[in-house]
């Protein structure tokens, strides 16, 4: 896979366990800057939320994460995320998590890219 720029794409969650907040109405909007990449992401439950992440050469995330619910409670996690490239050429993205708070939970995901 050659080198991802994550600068200016936006993903919509695909799937998620139960113990995620995420949905397909949750957008993120990433950014890039060298190997730095963090999105901020709303919508779908989700009030609030920022991320922030390094790159590998393979486009591997190692991200933290947190937000705002639409309960006001405050959420954090850690995440590994694998881009995946589709044949239409956009990312979609398989996600590992846990939660950094409350139950420390762990779960995955997909995003795809819209």
């Amino acid at each position: 896979m050659t080198m991802i720029n994550y600068d200016g794409k936006m993903f919509r969650t695909a799937e998620n366990t139960e113990n995620g907040e995420v949905n397909g109405e949750t957008i993120f909007h990433y950014h890039q800057s060298g190997n730095l990449v963090w999105a901020e992401y709303s919508g779908g439950g989700i009030a609030l939320g920022r991320l922030i992440a390094v790159v590998d050469e393979h486009g591997n995330l190692d991200m933290r994460y947190h937000h705002v619910n639409d309960r006001n409670e405050m959420m954090t996690g850690v995440c590994k995320s694998t881009p995946e490239r589709l044949a239409s050429g956009k990312l979609r993205m398989h996600e590992e998590w846990e939660w950094t708070c409350r139950d420390r939970s762990k779960g995955y995901s997909t995003l795809e890219e819209v």
